[in-house]
């Protein structure tokens, strides 16, 4: 019986990923045309070829573009910006315990509000213009990204610290050269965390007046119950999203080969 598991299990591994990808896509589209004919869910979920249809309309008239530009500039504004600031709150919380112990009480707690629960008090303070959505960006990203990147901070091995003092290395050198570069998967981790709550709260943010972007495109069909619109929007989000990641998971490839790494 083991044996035969067994060889089961070896048949199954030696099939090609992009078989079962496309066997799950299938049954998605199938799942997705029998909700849309079903009369208890007909008006939630349209057919793949209305959706189809909605974005070839779209694409031709050039539609679907400006609002992929648009939303993209505003996820990787707010993205950048909380980046560049999470990197350095994080390691000096890491670093610095005087620091730590007066900020992180406050991230944490901030964390666990809603990005959406801003929108009232960015509106009064910026408008609602590009500046808003990519404050409600950056606020969603930094936060994501401050808090995995603190911890990777905290879990660089105390032995080579210990090993760098012992050598005589200053605390600039171990800095520079053993925490950062041992932290380097949490920020990747970070980065796509933070890339991924810049896409759920890309809607959100868009919800601050705009005329343009894929929340507003979304949002706005829904008000007229064109829901093959919804969904291809909801589609298009999610592709980025994994094109996104899988650019990530690349670099974080590159990046941190010399880490043992397992295959589950």
């Amino acid at each position: 019986m083991g044996k035969k598991q067994g060889s089961t299990n070896q048949k199954l591994d030696n099939i090609p990923s992009w078989f079962w990808v496309s066997i799950s896509f299938l049954i998605a589209l199938g799942l997705l045309k029998l909700l849309s004919i079903l009369p208890s869910t007909s008006l939630v979920f349209a057919s793949p070829e209305a959706i189809i249809r909605s974005f070839i309309k779209k694409a031709k008239d050039g539609t679907i573009w400006g609002h992929i530009g648009i939303s993209l500039f505003r996820v990787f504004g707010g993205f950048a910006f909380g980046f560049i600031l999470a990197v350095p709150v994080a390691f000096m919380m890491g670093w610095y315990k005087i620091f730590r112990n007066l900020v992180e009480p406050w991230i944490q707690f901030i964390r666990n509000i809603p990005p959406i629960a801003y929108i009232p008090l960015v509106i009064a303070g910026v408008g609602v213009g590009e500046k808003a959505k990519i404050v409600v960006i950056f606020v969603a990203t930094f936060l994501v990204m401050v808090i995995s990147i603190y911890q990777g901070v905290c879990n660089v091995d105390a032995t080579l610290i210990k090993a760098a003092k012992v050598l005589g290395a200053k605390d600039r050198t171990i800095f520079f050269q053993v925490v950062i570069p041992a932290s380097t998967p949490f920020i990747l981790v970070g980065v796509r965390l933070g890339l991924s709550a810049a896409l759920t709260t890309l809607v959100a943010a868009e919800m601050t007046g705009a005329s343009k972007g894929l929340g507003m495109m979304v949002t706005s069909a829904g008000q007229y119950y064109d829901m093959a619109t919804v969904l291809m929007g909801i589609i298009v989000i999610g592709i980025i999203g994994l094109t996104l990641e899988k650019i990530v998971k690349l670099l974080e490839r590159r990046l941190t080969g010399w880490q043992e790494t397992q295959v589950m």
